[in-house]
This record gives C-alpha cells, sequence and structure tokens, in this order.
C-alpha cells in the first residue's frame, strides 16, 4: 500500500497498514545543524520521502519574518516583527485596527498574490504543474486553504478582535464576510485541481481552552467554516484543519463543519482529553508539542 493511500484509509476509518506521521524542523534547527540533521534525514526516507540531498544549506538566507529585528508588511497590509531568528515572526501592525479602514480594504487577489512576496501572475499555472508532477508519482495532493481566524486578529490586533466578540460591532460580520469571499476564491481554485486534502490554518486555542466562548464560535466563525469545509466536502475533498491550543470543546463542531483531520497539540489538551473528545469521531493527527520538553 502506498503512502497516499495508507493516509487516505486512516482519514477514512478504512484499516490502514500504518499510522500515518510527519516531522519537521524549524529553519533555524536547519542553519544550525545543517548537514548532521541531512544525515539523519537521509537515514530515514520513510519520514522524508521528497527530500534533495545537499539541500541542507536552504535555510543559509532566513525568508522574511524570519530574520531577527525586521519589519515586513505583508500583502494584507499586516506588519511583522521578528525577535527571534529562525522562527516565524509575529503581527504587530493590523491594518484594520481602526474600523474606518475597512471602508476602503482590499483583500490581496489570490490569484497572483501569496500572503508574501511580489505578485506573479504564472502562479496557478505553476501550482497546476506541481500538483501534476506529484499525481504522477502517486503523491498525496494537499491543497492551501490559508488562514482563518488567524486572519481576523492578524488584521484587527487580538485585543481588538476580542472585544469584537463582546460588543458585535457591524463591522466584524462584515469582515468575516469578506474572508468567505475570499476564500472560496482560493477553494474553487483548488477544486480545480482535484486535491486530495485542502488544510486551513485557523489557531484560535490557548493553552487551557479557546479564545473566545462557544457561543461566539457559534455565532461568528462556524458558519464560516461550515461554508468553507463543505464545499470542499461536495467534491470530495478532504478537509485538514491546523489549529494549535485547546480547542476541546468546538471538536464536535469542527466534526459538524466538515473537519476530516485536527492536529490537537498533546500537551494542552491531555492525551486523555483528544481520547474524550476525538476517539471514533474525528481524525487526530496528534500533535506532540514543540514548546517544551518533557511535557
Amino acid at each position: 500500500m502506498d503512502a497516499r493511500e495508507n493516509w487516505l484509509r486512516a482519514v477514512e476509518y478504512r484499516h490502514p497498514e500504518w499510522i500515518p506521521c510527519s516531522v519537521g524542523f524549524s529553519p533555524i534547527t536547519w542553519r544550525t545543524h545543517g548537514k548532521d540533521l541531512e544525515k539523519i534525514v537521509l537515514e530515514h526516507p520513510r519520514l522524508w520521502p521528497n527530500y534533495d540531498p545537499g539541500k541542507a544549506d536552504f535555510y543559509d538566507e532566513m525568508p522574511v519574518v524570519y530574520r531577527e529585528g525586521e519589519y515586513y508588511t505583508d500583502n494584507w497590509g499586516c506588519t511583522w516583527l521578528n525577535i527571534q531568528e529562525g522562527l516565524e515572526g509575529q503581527v504587530v501592525g493590523h491594518p484594520l485596527a481602526d474600523w474606518s479602514a475597512l471602508a476602503t480594504y482590499r483583500m490581496p487577489d489570490p490569484l497572483v498574490y501569496d500572503e508574501r512576496g511580489p505578485a506573479d501572475p504564472e502562479k496557478w499555472d505553476k501550482i497546476a504543474r506541481h500538483v501534476a508532477e506529484a499525481r504522477d508519482k502517486g503523491q498525496l495532493i494537499f491543497g492551501n486553504g490559508e488562514r482563518l481566524f488567524d486572519r481576523l486578529y492578524f488584521l484587527r490586533g487580538f485585543e481588538n478582535l476580542m472585544t469584537d466578540f463582546a460588543t458585535e460591532p457591524p463591522e466584524l460580520a462584515r469582515l468575516i464576510g469578506m474572508l468567505e469571499e475570499y476564500e472560496m476564491k482560493v477553494i474553487h481554485k483548488w477544486l480545480e485541481l482535484r486535491p486530495d486534502v485542502i488544510s486551513f490554518h485557523t489557531d484560535f486555542g490557548t493553552q487551557h481552552g479557546p479564545m473566545i466562548s462557544p457561543a461566539s464560535f457559534r455565532k461568528y466563525i462556524k458558519p464560516l467554516f461550515q461554508t468553507l469545509f463543505q464545499a470542499c466536502r461536495r467534491s470530495g475533498v478532504h478537509v485538514f484543519l491546523s489549529s494549535d491550543g485547546n480547542i476541546l470543546p468546538m471538536v464536535d463542531d469542527l466534526i459538524e463543519c466538515g473537519v476530516s483531520v485536527h492536529d490537537p497539540q498533546l500537551r494542552a489538551c491531555t492525551l486523555e482529553g483528544i481520547v474524550k473528545a476525538y476517539k471514533g469521531k474525528l481524525c487526530a493527527c496528534v500533535d506532540l508539542d514543540r514548546q517544551a520538553w518533557p511535557f
């Protein structure tokens, strides 16, 4: 059984031959350990089947928002600052911190822009070629649904967004509607390429629980998730949702929205919490935690 079929069997509860897993390293880890790390990767091709030997120096120059002390404004108008070389920075400038800016705000065109970098009119042609190559090799094809909840606090600022959920200004629903429209453009482009799964990033958990109440989630965020995820599932495409922290109170909601796989963090959720919330209901791609050791 190839890795693609095994992954699909795991997600669909069809008795996979082995437990799918992945191991990744931060840019600073690659730059610090370089050739020694490459030796480990090459010794374990089942974990890193697509690694290209001799490329361990690809982080000698860090990408934007990974360079310490650097400010960078992305294509959404969010300004990032990095204070730890080799780890992703943090948004410190929010283009919609004042709601008065919403009237003239325009989200980037997903047909030519990524989150960062210059416009590329050939963006989707390049993606299509990459997908075709992966399909020819029998590889699992992942689409990128981009950011959801975290996009909202990148644009508004975290404190502002939390206040919005409490005060419920009309602009909040309008902003979520704009994000939904943007995301549907992204999803439809990916569905044209027939991926196996589309992944979305949406951090809304802390170490001890969700950032917002279940009531606010169900009123404002769950309808967004349902619209996006059901569009994928109706086309036979799985949904991988990545959200750090403890969101155990919303797991049943994620299932109702159409999530196929979620990545709960072991330290935040505990093994017992994951078993209770996920077992037999939702495929858990358990994150063994990159924040601290031991647990």
